[in-house]
């Protein structure tokens, strides 16, 4: 065989595998996308006008979250926040409105103490998803009841799923809160 021809076969495997091995990396960061966010991966690419507009956009989550300076809450911290949870859900019987607001309101505080920069729900909510991708959903859930609450047009059974939907964030933040709070 003539050289040309050795020159041919050999660009030509190394095409292939250039290929294969970009595909294998598309595949590699597409798992690990459904994997670190769960739910919030599919919900991403059905809003977007694209997957690989949805992974960019879940990619562009992890770096701003990688960037932020995320603290666990003091103890005392916690346990002020579960104090005013307990007393909100204990006032839902007579103001169910006022304890959606409260539970929303809360959830933005505990955010903002943790070192979350809240500066819009769907901020929150695509931050919150890095790390939180199984309650992300609720926060959403919530979030949408909060509002039709604000709108006048929540049932009560709205409002109870929505301070449900709140409670499994908070429940989740205190616990990881606490998990990461040092001993002594």
């Amino acid at each position: 065989m003539d050289t040309w021809m050795w020159i041919v076969v050999i660009a030509a495997i190394v095409i292939i595998a250039v290929i294969v091995m970009a595909l294998v990396s598309r595949t590699r960061r597409r798992t690990r996308l459904k994997g670190r966010f769960g739910p919030e991966y599919e919900r991403t690419v059905e809003a977007a006008n694209s997957r690989r507009q949805a992974e960019v956009d879940l990619r562009a989550r992890e770096e701003h979250h990688a960037l932020l300076h995320l603290h666990p809450l003091p103890p005392a911290a916690r346990d002020r926040y579960q104090a005013r949870w307990a007393e909100m859900q204990s006032n839902f019987v007579d103001r169910p409105q006022v304890a959606v607001a409260d539970a929303d309101s809360m959830i933005t505080h505990v955010m903002r103490d943790l070192g979350y920069p809240v500066d819009d729900f769907e901020s929150n909510a695509a931050l919150i998803s890095v790390d939180h991708a199984n309650v992300v959903v609720k926060y959403r859930q919530g979030h949408d009841i909060y509002t039709k609450t604000v709108e006048g047009t929540a049932t009560t059974e709205d409002l109870r799923q929505a301070v449900l939907a709140y409670r499994d964030l908070f429940d989740e933040l205190m616990r990881e809160s606490a998990e990461a709070t040092p001993h002594s």
